[in-house]
């Protein structure tokens, strides 16, 4: 089955949780958006008279199905691909550690839009700074430090969140390490004698073939300041 992703063409933003489980899992897609005429096929998607109208992207196509929300879609192809346990219980884990990811990618994204993300970053810059403050002085240690230890105490594999095995809760703490090292790279660096585990699990992460090959290609786009994880300087004192 060949994939359609639909999101945004030129930031990594949520949609890149999803291509990285579809590039780990070698699964054939098409990255709409950012193909000849796709952010208009995504707009129009966006705008279909549909019983089951998305929200907002990403939003994967798979046959007749139409799938949004990020933790909605990796549950769909975590399964279907490997990347999570064949038990209840445990795909149940790998979704809530899913959910998580969730809202720390969030708390990342309004320490730089605190007010509104309707308005620019030049328009709440002070506000900004404090967010920013609190974000990496508490909130990024509470969430990075919850899966130290979710590493730590994982009796099958201290390199994976799960069980022994990949899923794709790793893939997307490896993104959001990867998301907050750039953003953020004062701030991780002082933070990263009490990660190991976590900092460990990215680098694995980002030496696995499939992944490794991504990473340096074209699909991949790169970190930029119009994205959920921007690096202003002002903001990682």
């Amino acid at each position: 089955m060949r994939y359609e992703l639909y999101y945004w063409p030129t930031i990594q933003g949520r949609g890149e949780f999803v291509r990285l489980a579809l590039e780990e899992a070698g699964a054939p897609y098409a990255d709409v958006a950012r193909t000849r005429g796709g952010e208009a096929r995504l707009l129009a998607l966006l705008r279909a008279d549909v019983a089951r109208p998305p929200f907002a992207p990403p939003i994967l196509k798979s046959g007749r199905l139409l799938i949004s929300q990020t933790a909605n879609i990796l549950a769909y192809l975590g399964p279907r691909h490997g990347l999570c346990p064949a038990d209840e219980s445990g795909r149940l884990w790998t979704h809530q550690l899913q959910l998580t990811i969730a809202d720390l990618v969030a708390e990342v994204h309004d320490s730089h839009h605190p007010l509104a993300a309707s308005l620019y970053y030049e328009d709440q810059r002070r506000e900004a700074k404090k967010r920013a403050a609190d974000l990496t002085a508490e909130r990024l240690p509470k969430f990075l430090g919850y899966f130290e230890r979710v590493l730590e105490r994982n009796p099958r594999g201290r390199l994976h969140l799960v069980g022994a095995r990949l899923s794709y809760a790793d893939l997307s703490l490896f993104q959001a390490v990867a998301g907050l090292c750039y953003a953020f790279p004062n701030a991780m660096s002082r933070l990263a004698r009490k990660l190991p585990r976590v900092n460990a699990l990215h680098d694995a992460i980002a030496g696995r073939p499939r992944l490794a090959a991504y990473l340096v290609s074209t699909r991949r786009v790169p970190f930029s300041e119009e994205g959920i994880f921007r690096h202003y300087r002002e903001l990682d004192p």
